[in-house]
């Protein structure tokens, strides 16, 4: 009989990796079953998706669309029904292992453990991957640091305030030096100003780090505001539109929200998003999304 072969080593930070890869989801389809009816819903059906290295996707949808579903998805916590969803060629589910520290996620709930203080909740995840002690306590303290927690390193999760047990989250989040950031709502419990607040100090690290960042949100502004790209889920994640931000003009974010609002609602997509801007030249219009038919 052969030896098995080794544990994958675990993930040490983006010099290990070479930068984060890319996610491609085909046929994507997860199927539940009611344990009392033995009744199949349908969360994830037959998704087609790419998202690029580094790029900042926000995905937007109805309750009950399949979004956390994706995400579960995303971090292996599941496995698809049929179809694949791989990065970097990879199945997170049949890798799991080799994903730790690769993916981290900041979800609406802090998740803090109250026996533990900041700098140790902020270094949970290090200890999880196997990083020197002497190690852990550097990268937690320098993003406690960055995130302006420095003068409550030792406070526990009771003595915080819930913005800032947001921030040590935030810090956990990116103390592993993941490839690929999920944020799951991450801020919309939190009031206006400190949510846009956070909101923008995780968008400015995630790009100074070159990760790739995907943000679920029920907040159209929000969306507008943080993604190079919105993806919109109709029922059971059935992508009616993948709008790229930048095509749209500041002066047309009205409308773009309004026809978000309205394919959510119709649950199609509205032909406003065929095209932000006038046609330059004759024949030649610019397209601000592709509509998924």
């Amino acid at each position: 009989m052969r030896p098995a072969p080794p544990p994958t080593p675990p993930h040490k930070g983006k010099g290990s990796s070479g930068g984060p890869p890319p996610i491609e989801a085909r046929g994507l389809r997860k199927v539940f079953r009611q344990a009392t009816s033995g009744q199949a819903v349908v969360a994830i059906d037959r998704l087609d998706l790419d998202i690029a290295p580094r790029e900042v996707v926000a995905i937007v949808g109805q309750t009950g669309c399949g979004k956390s579903t994706f995400f579960d998805l995303m971090i292996g916590l599941e496995a698809p029904s049929e179809g694949t969803l791989t990065i970097g060629g990879r199945s997170p589910h049949g890798n799991f292992d080799f994903f730790r520290g690769r993916i981290a996620t900041v979800f609406q709930q802090d998740r803090l453990l109250p026996w533990r203080s900041a700098l140790d909740n902020a270094r949970l995840p290090l200890e999880l991957i196997g990083l020197p002690e002497d190690q852990q306590r550097e990268r937690a303290l320098a993003w406690l640091n960055r995130l302006g927690l420095g003068n409550f390193t030792n406070a526990y999760p009771h003595e915080l305030s819930g913005g800032m047990r947001q921030r040590v989250a935030i810090a956990r989040a990116f103390a592993v030096e993941p490839d690929i950031l999920l944020a799951d709502e991450a801020f919309g419990h939190l009031d206006e100003v400190t949510a846009a607040e956070l909101r923008e100090t995780f968008l400015k690290l995630a790009r100074e780090c070159g990760s790739t960042a995907i943000l679920i949100t029920h907040q159209l502004e929000e969306a507008i505001g943080v993604g190079d790209r919105i993806v919109v889920f109709g029922k059971s994640a059935k992508l009616l539109a993948d709008i790229h931000v930048k095509t749209w003009p500041k002066s047309k974010y009205g409308v773009l929200r309004e026809a978000i609002q309205a394919t959510l609602q119709s649950n199609r997509p509205d032909p406003r998003l065929h095209d932000p801007r006038p046609a330059v030249g004759k024949n030649k219009p610019r397209k601000g999304a592709r509509l998924s038919k």
